[in-house]
């Protein structure tokens, strides 16, 4: 069957983002994967480091559970996550085990520098799917289908200095939406966090809040996901768009982009 893999930073950026898609794919058959580079240590102002990453951990496995998608741990500790060829293999490692025709990550500008390393990283690592030559850690086999990749919106629709980003594409992920905001429930640290650090109020309204603003962007869907595809060159021997293909009236163009 084929696969989709999330390659995103921290524990809960994929629910915030991408799990809706990720649904949608499995209810069609696909077998999805999912990669938080970032052990989330630095998430909290009430308990240590280690007891933090411990916590998320099990939160991020009980997320992936409920989507029902294979989990990978993480490679780093959080703002550790630099653009290297020791955490590039590891990102490669994980590529060739999932064998994905779809990989989901990061908006390539984003507000914070994870999420802007763990996307080049995925993006590099996805180019490397098909060279025998480059050494993964662990070791894996090289794969020779054709891998698109796509970035999923930047946190406030905008890059860091504030210019407005455009989606390529929507995502109607209305029929998912419930199941998306359980796994993000299974987040439970994060609602005090994100309320001391980044004035949130509530994450999961925060996100459903995301989700109709995108959706309201489309025009048509109640809740959506943004997406931007990744130039073919180097990952594809064609220009393809399998999320378009895969999910029929739930993908939609967008007319301004």
């Amino acid at each position: 069957m084929p696969s989709a893999l999330a390659i995103f930073a921290h524990p809960d950026d994929i629910e915030f983002v991408a799990a809706g898609t990720l649904l949608l794919l499995k209810e069609r058959g696909w077998d999805i994967h999912y990669i938080n580079l970032c052990n989330g240590h630095g998430g909290s102002v009430q308990m240590d480091g280690e007891t933090t990453a411990a916590k998320r951990l099990a939160e991020a496995q009980e997320s992936a559970q409920i989507l029902g998608a294979t989990f990978y741990p993480p490679i780093s500790k959080d703002l550790e996550l630099i653009y290297s060829v020791p955490l590039l293999k590891k990102v490669a490692s994980v590529v060739r085990q999932a064998k994905p025709s779809v990989v989901l990550t990061h908006a390539p500008s984003d507000y914070m520098e994870d999420h802007m390393e763990a996307c080049r990283l995925a993006v590099t690592a996805a180019f490397a799917h098909g060279i025998p030559n480059f050494d993964c850690d662990p070791p894996r086999e090289a794969f020779f289908h054709d891998v698109t990749v796509y970035h999923a919106m930047p946190h406030g629709l905008c890059t860091p200095l504030r210019v407005p980003v455009e989606a390529d594409a929507f995502v109607d992920t209305t029929s998912v939406h419930a199941q998306k905001r359980r796994a993000l429930a299974a987040h439970e640290s994060q609602k005090h966090w994100l309320d001391v650090s980044q004035g949130m109020d509530s994450y999961l309204m925060s996100m459903d809040e995301a989700a109709q603003k995108v959706g309201k962007l489309s025009g048509s869907f109640a809740y959506a996901e943004g997406w931007r595809r990744h130039l073919h060159l180097g990952f594809s021997a064609t220009e393809i768009d399998p999320l378009k293909d895969a999910l029929g009236r739930l993908w939609m163009a967008n007319p301004r982009a």
